[in-house]
């Protein structure tokens, strides 16, 4: 176990802010206290725990709420709402960013390391090949309720690293009457959605559909998006069946990172185009509950998903420098890379929850498996006067692999009341994942074949101190694990380096990646409806997995020692009548705790460690990972002047960040062009407001970046062909490493109207 570092800067903070609330907090007859929130702490439903129970520091949030925030995505809306959210907008598109929480990623992207999983309705929306979560496939106007469960929770099975975000669809005994929304607005933006939920006797359902399509504010970046969903259900006061279905279909562009030298000359700008991916997904979920008398009930879910993915990415040709040393009349210089990913995917769960005397159990068991196949093929071509890519050869079959992952699970979860102020929760998850990869285009080995199984047992042990109504201290050890992909499998082999995702080769063993996190903290309310929180945690990845270059393009995944995440978390918020608040800080040092050698051909001090090769560089103990701020801050505002009429407001501040090609901090540009290994911090200020009509109608507007400030969230170190003015350059002696960005949107104003019936 890592016992936490008293040492920790961070301490001081959380001591301080306990000595000035706990003595208020301790004054139980000032305090008006809130009703008891129950949180699902379990994949499946079950009885669920009183907030003040849960030794982490969970994080909800109302569906609508989210969706009144105006963005297009449900990741969008993570990023603006909760607490120690952030995003890299790596591929430029609002549907496609990677989600960040204390150092995690969960990412729509393959080969990204994944360390947060996702439950819909109790499914698992990781998909099976690679771990990622298309966004665009979450039925965001569905969405009642979401649950951020901080920590390695073993409960949650394979991901569960940083955390787990629970989310949870409308119902139409819940939520009763419709809704028809248009907007339209900045970038070409233009969405219908609609809700319609009833009950008639013991039947209830639930309907709602979005249809969206942008030109994008970038060049070639427009993209398009429909959802349906369907839930309907029949209940009484002993059992609850439902049947939810969804179906999704997206055709998105997200142009990617962009060198500053092209963003200066054009905030617009893109490096090479296009880059195309397209979704079309269908699931169907099954949910039933039964009282077995007052005290048990038993839940189960069986699903089935499939997922088709297409993607088209026009990039630089990596051969071509090579090939025009051999022979200057070699002018092919882009390659059209084409991906084909289809996936079914299936499970079954089941528990039992109940209470027995003092203690508050829960019993579970879990299967999925996720069959693929994914093919890829190349086409060698030009760069075109609009650095649009355009196929010229014919086009070649790179891979062609089919991959299986089967996932079984035993899990138990036991919360005892030690004392009436103190509970002690337990639980443990024994996972077995078998993956498997069979190669459909090379029979001899080495190849991509593979059959490679793992176990774990993961525990976790919490503990909960209600010293007050109004004031309770909690702590906690979790532990959680994930199995390598299929993809991390198919890439693998010093001796066979591969580009993701454009090359597969042979796939020696990968260990599992395991995460040990430790979490205090202390949670109350004061008077005046004042609500604060305070936590501190650490979590630490043994046997992480990491993307080790070996040239310019190419590399291994292999498992790399220790990683570190440590941070605090402080929270208030409090509400009236006629105005609500929140104000969320959050701090963050992710780390190495190991050395490697990285390929950072474009860092300054790459070849500098006589122990690395020419073009690596040196990571060292204590070495920040990129793309994750140290310190962000969000501010909260809602208020109702009058009856009809609402004004939100969120802020988001963010502090500087490393990135890619810099891991070791030690990159020192020559100039503006080669950049400076870091991005700048940045603030965001964002509005939005509605005002009832009356007879069932509103309008409703959302200002996003109010003082259209210039932001990056992401960036790299790589090789820029083309001039400041965008044009390609022939000779590869005169290309340059420079520093490529994700940039931040422009100011956007949308604004739309909203018909309502049948609310209560």
């Amino acid at each position: 176990m890592n016992r936490p570092d008293t040492r920790h800067p961070a301490r001081l903070p959380l001591a301080l802010l306990l000595a000035a609330f706990g003595p208020a907090a301790l004054a139980a007859d000032s305090v008006t206290l809130d009703a008891v929130q129950v949180i699902g702490a379990t994949p499946l439903p079950g009885i669920g725990l009183p907030r003040d129970q849960v030794p982490a520091n969970v994080h909800t949030a109302k569906g609508d709420d989210l969706q009144s925030a105006g963005e297009p995505s449900l990741a969008e809306a993570l990023g603006r709402r909760l607490p120690g959210v952030t995003l890299n907008e790596t591929q430029g598109n609002p549907w496609q960013p990677d989600v960040n929480f204390r150092g995690f990623t969960v990412s729509p992207l393959l080969g990204t390391p994944q360390g947060l999983s996702v439950f819909l309705d109790g499914v698992r929306m990781n998909e099976g090949f690679g771990d990622v979560v298309n966004w665009d496939l979450i039925p965001q106007r569905a969405l009642a309720d979401v649950t951020l469960l901080p920590g390695a929770n073993p409960l949650f099975g394979l991901n569960t690293l940083g955390g787990a975000l629970v989310l949870q669809t409308k119902r139409g005994d819940t939520h009763p009457g419709g809704e028809l929304e248009v907007s339209l607005g900045s970038h070409g933006r233009r969405q219908v959605g609609f809700e319609e939920g009833g009950q008639a006797g013991q039947f209830h359902w639930f309907v709602s559909g979005d249809g969206m399509r942008e030109d994008g504010w970038r060049d070639y970046s427009p993209s398009k998006l429909s959802q349906l969903f369907a839930k309907g259900g029949w209940s009484n006061n002993q059992t609850d069946v439902s049947l939810t279905l969804a179906h999704a279909h997206t055709d998105l562009i997200g142009n990617a990172l962009v060198p500053e030298s092209l963003l200066r000359r054009d905030r617009s700008a893109v490096f090479t185009h296009p880059d195309n991916t397209q979704n079309l997904a269908t699931l169907a979920a099954l949910n039933a509950s039964h009282w077995l008398s007052d005290t048990d009930q038993l839940s189960a879910t069986a699903y089935l998903r499939r997922t088709r993915t297409r993607t088209l990415n026009g990039d630089l040709n990596d051969d071509y420098a090579e090939e025009h040393d051999l022979d200057p009349s070699f002018d092919l210089s882009g390659v059209v890379n084409r991906t084909a990913t289809d996936q079914q995917a299936g499970g079954l769960g089941i528990q039992w929850s109940g209470t027995r005397g003092r203690h508050q159990l829960a019993v579970g068991a879990a299967y999925d498996q996720t069959r693929a196949r994914f093919r890829q093929t190349a086409q060698e071509g030009l760069v075109t006067a609009n650095r649009a890519v355009e196929g010229a050869e014919e086009e070649e079959l790179d891979n062609s692999l089919s991959g299986r992952t089967r996932s079984t699970a035993l899990y138990v979860t036991d919360t005892v009341a030690l004392a009436p102020a103190l509970h002690l929760t337990a639980s443990a998850r024994y996972q077995r994942t078998r993956v498997t990869n069979v190669d459909q285009l090379d029979p001899t080995p080495p190849n991509l074949d593979g059959d490679f199984t793992y176990r774990k047992l993961n525990p976790a042990l919490g503990l909960t101190w209600a010293v007050s109504p109004a004031l309770t201290f909690y702590g906690g050890f979790s532990q959680g694990s994930r199995a390598p992909t299929p993809i991390e499998l198919g890439c693998a082999d010093p001796a066979n380096p591969c580009t993701l995702p454009n090359a597969l080769a042979a796939d020696p063993y990968l260990k599992q990646v395991v995460t040990r996190n430790l979490e205090v903290g202390a949670r109350g309310r004061l008077g005046g409806g004042l609500r604060w929180n305070a936590s501190l945690f650490r979590s630490t990845n043994l046997d992480d997995i990491l993307f080790v270059g070996t040239s310019t393009s190419a590399g291994y995944f292999t498992n790399f020692g220790k990683t570190r995440r440590t941070g605090l978390e402080v929270g208030l918020a409090g509400d009236s009548d006629r105005f609500d608040w929140a104000l969320h800080y959050n701090y963050l040092r992710a780390t190495y705790q190991s050395s490697a050698c990285l390929l950072a051909e474009f860092n300054s001090t790459a070849g500098s460690d006589p122990r690395c090769g020419d073009d690596e560089i040196r990571i060292r103990q204590g070495d920040r990972l990129p793309g994750l701020p140290a310190h962000s801050l969000k501010l909260l505002l809602s208020w109702r002047p009058t009856d009809a009429l609402r004004v939100g407001a969120d802020l988001a501040f963010y502090s500087d960040q490393t990135v890619r090609g810099n891991e070791n901090g030690d990159h020192r540009g020559e100039d503006d062009t080669s950049g400076r290994g870091t991005l700048g911090g940045y603030g965001i200020v964002n509005l939005d407001a509605d005002y009832a009509l009356g007879s069932g109608w509103s309008a409703f507007g959302h200002i996003a970046n109010l003082f259209d400030h210039r932001y990056a969230t992401a960036g790299a170190l790589a090789e820029n062909p083309f001039t400041t003015a965008g044009h390609y350059q022939a000779d590869p002696a005169a290309w340059r490493g420079e520093q490529f960005v994700a940039p931040g949107a422009p100011r956007g104003v949308w604004v739309g109207v909203r018909y309502q019936w049948g609310r209560r």
